[in-house]
């Protein structure tokens, strides 16, 4: 194997336990994710990793290849790592079990960033032009190179613009990441950063470890769920693009 998407998926999340297995138009929320994986056209495996029998139970009832992890591990990256850590597999992307609209083409381009050979990292975003979803603390800034190489993280608003115009951009991080094997264990073995524990953004502790990190834009808008609330619009956007007769 040379390419994989590995979803943590564990049961135990503090602000909707159980989420992953939460039913959203007729499937669990993780099935939806491991079906947009699956449209990956560079993937060649998709694996779900997680502390649960019961989650375990139901992701091969649809199918899915699934890795049991210890419950004690402290990330979904150190999941993913656990999962691959005796696989020979060359790139892997963390895919979240929260992502249930992702699709293969966003997977490809991160995909397609690390074959070229110049990052440790790549990972996706999109544009914005609205102060207000930027002013957001949950929508994670980016300020990059002329590159698109990461320079900062940020849930404070990045770039500020010194003088009033009415033409400001914005990149909106997306918490989809591409790894090689290389840089993921060497990711994981690091201790937790200053910047990292100040902002809880964990990519902050590849850039204050000198980890290249790839920018990749996509045509994509993320609509994680995060708590109970999410679920109406996962609903509303999962029947627009694939039909109203979803249940």
């Amino acid at each position: 194997m040379n390419s994989i998407v590995v979803i943590p998926a564990r049961i135990g999340s503090t602000r909707f336990p159980r989420k992953v297995l939460y039913p959203i138009c007729g499937k669990p929320l993780i099935q939806w994710v491991y079906e947009g994986a699956k449209k990956s056209q560079i993937a060649e495996k998709i694996y779900i990793a997680t502390d649960s029998e019961e989650v375990k139970r139901q992701a091969e009832l649809f199918g899915a290849e699934v890795i049991l992890t210890p419950s004690e591990l402290p990330s979904g990256t150190d999941r993913v790592y656990y999962a691959i850590r005796e696989l020979d597999v060359q790139y892997i992307i963390n895919l979240q079990g929260d992502e249930p609209l992702i699709t293969g083409e966003v997977l490809d381009k991160i995909f397609n960033a690390l074959f070229e050979g110049n990052c440790d990292i790549a990972t996706p975003y999109y544009t914005t032009n609205s102060r207000e979803e930027a002013e957001n603390v949950n929508r994670v800034k980016i300020v990059s190179d002329i590159n698109d190489y990461a320079l900062y993280f940020s849930r404070s608003l990045i770039p500020f613009y010194r003088e009033p115009t009415t033409n400001q951009t914005f990149k909106i991080h997306i918490g989809v990441y591409g790894f090689t094997k290389e840089s993921l264990k060497k990711f994981v073995l690091l201790p937790q950063s200053f910047l990292e524990k100040t902002e809880k953004l964990e990519q902050l502790r590849a850039l204050e470890n000198g980890l290249k990190i790839k920018l990749v834009e996509v045509d994509y808008r993320p609509c994680p769920v995060d708590t109970p609330e999410d679920i109406e619009e996962v609903k509303k956007r999962l029947k627009s693009q694939i039909g109203q007769n979803l249940p």
